[in-house]
């Protein structure tokens, strides 16, 4: 059985389609965990609202909490990081992370940013010695199969071309998570999302049949791993 943690950094209410002025990426994360699930009814699912309940933001006495080796900790720290803790032991407990993070000015909406500051922990998700000859750090998820599929949503269209040098989506998520250890399963997104009209509803079936064909890609490579 496996797991799969579903998070949506939307801070769109509701699937469009469904909801006026509802999420895409909701939509297409929503679309992706429904046929694993037809696909694989006995495997877990976690869900994170990010968009609407975003994580609390890293502060001074989280960074002195988390750096502080846990057997010297205090009390306070330990509630400091006790938010950080359970998105860790999510992240831990997945075998595939679906992720819907739609672009905001380029980037990651704060709240999956947010997410992303609590989830690189030191001794937790990646491992630090500053005595250690070549490389003081290294990934503490690697070699467990872990794998992310991001799902996303474009004002404009291009950001895999003509715009490719401003999409900072994708490459602020595969950085972090493959740091930590995290294998990239794939990407998906639809565009044109402040035209509207045909061209979106063109966008939104390509993206619908690329979520399709990603399900697809990763039931098999899944089927594969057990044979």
């Amino acid at each position: 059985m496996a797991t799969l943690l579903h998070l949506d950094a939307s801070a769109r209410p509701g699937r469009s389609g469904e909801r006026p002025h509802g999420s895409h990426t909701r939509r297409l994360s929503a679309r992706f965990v429904q046929q694993w699930r037809q696909a694989r009814p006995g495997d877990r699912v976690i869900y994170r609202d990010l968009g609407l309940a975003p994580p609390r933001p890293v502060t001074g006495d989280w960074i002195h909490a988390a750096f502080t080796p846990p057997a010297q900790r205090e009390p306070w720290m330990h509630q400091a990081l006790a938010e950080s803790d359970a998105l860790v032991d999510e992240l831990l407990s997945a075998d595939l992370i679906v992720a819907g993070v739609p672009m905001y000015n380029f980037g990651v909406p704060a709240g999956f940013k947010a997410y992303i500051d609590n989830i690189v922990r030191v001794g937790r998700t990646f491992g630090f010695d500053r005595e250690r000859v070549g490389e003081p750090y290294w990934p503490l998820l690697a070699g467990q199969g872990k794998r992310i599929a991001v799902l996303s949503a474009r004002g404009d269209y291009g950001y895999d071309e003509r715009l490719r040098a401003m999409n900072h989506v994708e490459p602020a998520i595969r950085t972090p998570l493959g740091y930590l250890g995290v294998d990239w399963a794939g990407s998906v997104a639809v565009e044109y999302d402040e035209f509207g009209g045909e061209r979106l509803q063109r966008s939104m079936e390509a993206a619908e049949a690329g979520v399709d064909a990603l399900v697809a890609q990763l039931l098999a490579d899944e089927t594969a791993v057990a044979a």
